[in-house]
C-alpha cells in the first residue's frame, strides 16, 4: 500500500488550502469545537457551503447522471480533512449519508426532489436513528410507523433522541419500526419535513457544550412516495450509511491538529525552572502519541483503500479507524490535561490558561467522539464478528 498521494491529488490540496486561506473567517473555523463545527448553523456557515458548491466540490464522488463527477473517494477525503483540520464545517451527511444512499437506492422522484438541493448547498438534514432504548444497537428502534391505506402514507408515533442539527434542518432522515415481529428486517427509513405540526423538538446539552435534541413524534403523516428504498430495507441502509459516517464523521486532522498544539506548549514551557522538553516522562508520553496518532492516520488510508476497490464502505475497516482513533485522540486529551496541570482545567479561550484552555475542551469532547457513529463496544463487536470470525454472544 502506497501512503503517499500522487501529484494530482497533492495538487487538490494545494487548491483547497488556497481556498480556505481566502475564505478564512472566524465565523466559519473554529478549531476548538472539534468535528463539531460541522453542525454550526449561521448565515456565514450557509455561506461558505455555497461557496464550496460552487467549486463543485459537494457530491465530487456521486456518479455524473446524478451530477457528480465520478471522482475517486479519496478527493472528499483529501477535502474533508483540510476543512476539519481548521476547524471547519465538512461537507456533511447530506452528501454521505443521504445522498449516497439516495443514489443507491430510492425512488427517481426523490432523486430529483433531493439531490440537485444537496448539491447545491440548499437544504440541510437531521438523522434520526437513536432511540430511549436504541442507542448503539439501532436495530433496536420503535418509533411506530403504521400504513394508512386510505391516505396513502405511514402514521409515525414515538421518540428519538441524539438528533443533532433538528433544531435548524429542513428535513428529517429518520428510521421506524414497519414490522414489529422482525428486528433486522423491519425498519424503514422515511423523508420528514422538520416543520411538520406533529414534531416536537426538545432541546438536550452535551458534554461539550453543543446541543442535540429529543424529537416526539404525535401522529406524523407520511406519504408512500416519501419512503426511502424498499419497505423494511432501512436497516441495511442504515448500515451502510454508518460505515461512512464512521470515517468521515472522525476525521484524523484535528487530532493532528491538537498533538501540534500540545508539542508547541511542552517546547516552550518550563516547570520548576526546568524545560517541560526535558522530562523524560513528558518525552515518552509524546513519542506514544505521536505513534498512535500515526497509526490512526494509517488506518484510515487502510479504509479509503479497501473502499476504492469495493461497491460498499468496508465495515471492518471502518470500525477498527474509528475505534482506535477516538482511543487515541481521548488519551491525547487526557494527557494534555495532565501535562498543562492544574491550569489545563481553565475553561476553553482562557488566554492566560496553558493552550489557552484547549486541555479542558477537547477533554469534554473525546468523549462524544467515541459513542457518536457507533460507541467503541460496538466497534469491537463489528470487529471480532466480521474479522476474527468470533460468535456473536462470544
Amino acid at each position: 500500500m502506497d501512503f503517499e498521494f500522487p501529484e494530482e491529488q497533492q495538487a487538490f490540496v494545494e487548491q483547497v488550502i488556497d481556498f480556505l486561506d481566502a475564505n478564512d473567517d472566524p465565523d466559519v473555523f473554529d478549531v476548538t469545537r472539534e468535528n463539531m463545527a460541522q453542525i454550526v448553523d449561521t448565515p456565514a456557515r450557509r455561506a461558505f457551503m455555497k461557496k464550496l458548491s460552487d467549486q463543485g466540490w459537494l457530491g465530487m464522488t456521486w456518479p455524473k447522471e446524478h451530477g457528480g463527477q465520478d471522482a475517486e473517494g479519496v478527493y472528499e477525503y483529501l477535502l474533508n480533512e483540510q476543512l476539519a483540520y481548521r476547524g471547519g464545517p465538512q461537507i456533511g451527511k447530506g452528501v454521505g449519508i443521504i445522498g449516497k444512499t439516495l443514489i443507491r437506492h430510492a425512488s427517481d422522484k426523490l432523486k430529483r426532489e433531493f439531490l440537485p438541493k444537496i448539491l447545491g448547498a440548499e437544504v440541510e438534514f437531521a438523522v434520526g436513528y437513536s432511540e430511549p432504548q436504541a442507542g448503539s444497537d439501532a436495530a433496536n428502534m420503535q418509533l411506530k410507523a403504521v400504513h394508512d391505506d386510505e391516505r396513502d402514507g405511514w402514521v409515525l408515533n414515538g421518540q428519538k433522541t441524539w438528533t443533532t442539527s433538528a433544531h435548524f434542518a429542513d428535513w428529517y432522515w429518520v428510521g421506524a419500526r414497519t414490522n414489529p415481529d422482525d428486528k433486522h428486517r423491519g425498519i424503514t427509513l422515511f423523508l420528514v419535513p422538520m416543520d411538520h405540526p406533529g414534531l416536537e423538538i426538545h432541546a438536550t446539552w452535551t458534554i461539550g457544550d453543543e446541543r442535540t435534541n429529543e424529537v416526539y413524534f404525535n401522529d406524523v403523516f407520511v406519504p408512500d412516495d416519501h419512503v426511502v428504498g424498499e419497505i423494511n430495507s432501512g436497516f441495511q441502509y442504515i448500515s451502510e450509511a454508518l460505515d461512512l459516517e464512521r470515517f468521515t464523521m472522525f476525521t484524523i486532522s484535528p487530532i493532528l491538529q491538537r498533538l501540534e498544539v500540545l508539542i508547541d506548549y511542552v517546547q516552550n514551557e518550563t516547570r520548576d525552572g526546568e524545560p517541560l522538553k526535558d522530562d523524560p516522562k513528558v518525552r515518552a508520553k509524546i513519542a506514544q502519541l505521536a505513534t498512535e496518532v500515526e497509526v490512526s492516520r494509517v488506518l484510515g488510508l487502510n479504509f479509503l483503500s479497501k473502499a476504492a476497490v469495493g461497491k460498499k464502505p468496508p465495515t471492518s475497516e471502518a470500525s477498527m479507524y474509528k475505534l482506535f482513533a477516538t482511543g487515541t485522540s481521548k488519551k491525547l486529551a487526557n494527557a494534555t490535561m495532565d501535562i498543562a496541570g492544574p491550569g489545563g482545567q481553565a475553561r476553553v479561550g482562557t488566554e492566560e490558561a496553558p493552550m489557552k484552555g484547549r486541555a479542558e475542551s477537547t477533554y469534554r469532547y473525546t468523549v462524544i467522539d467515541t459513542i457518536g457513529g457507533g460507541a467503541s463496544e460496538i466497534q469491537k463487536n463489528i470487529i471480532s464478528r466480521r474479522t476474527l470470525g468470533l460468535p456473536k454472544n462470544f
